[in-house]
């Protein structure tokens, strides 16, 4: 894995923690949640690029899940598990080696079941992607995480270790 200056990664944002699984693939990773506001970012280095030297399509359909499942569990105010039922992504523009990276939740409206969601992967140069995704929202208890604070949450939307 290739170093990150933090010079590179934007005021705001924090590492995220390892050991999340799947989403391990793009460490070094980051989040920014601020209220309502939901972002997900990295700098593409050679684990996330393809054989033509730009980043991976399945890096960003990654950063964009996990960014819209975040973005609808902040809107609900619940710390859960969200099943991906649908994830519609748009390839703009190429993302290169280097470059920062960033998914940004827009749009967000839940429903009993289901939340939905709409954002862009951005970088300096504009939209590398724009995604469209719907979740599940379960109820069952082993799917939530009862009483923990967004900011003491281990996981994704938790505090770094």
């Amino acid at each position: 894995m290739d170093e990150v200056s933090t010079d590179q990664v934007p005021e705001g944002f924090s590492p995220v923690p390892r050991g999340q699984g799947f989403s391990d693939n793009l460490q070094p990773s980051y989040r920014r949640i601020e209220g309502d506001s939901v972002s997900f970012g990295l700098v593409v280095q050679s684990q996330h690029g393809n054989l033509m030297g730009i980043c991976h399509g399945g890096v960003l359909m990654t950063l964009a899940d996990i960014a819209a499942a975040n973005g609808v569990n902040v809107a609900r105010g619940v710390q859960a598990g969200s099943p991906t039922i649908n994830l519609a992504v748009d390839f703009i523009a190429a993302a290169r080696m280097g470059e920062w990276i960033q998914a940004d939740v827009h749009m967000v409206t839940v429903k009993r079941r289901f939340g939905f969601c709409s954002g862009a992967i951005v970088n300096s140069k504009g939209v590398v992607a724009r995604f469209n995704g719907t979740f599940y929202l379960p109820d069952h208890k082993g799917m939530i995480k009862p009483g923990a604070p967004w900011d003491d949450a281990p996981g994704l939307l938790g505090k770094p270790d």
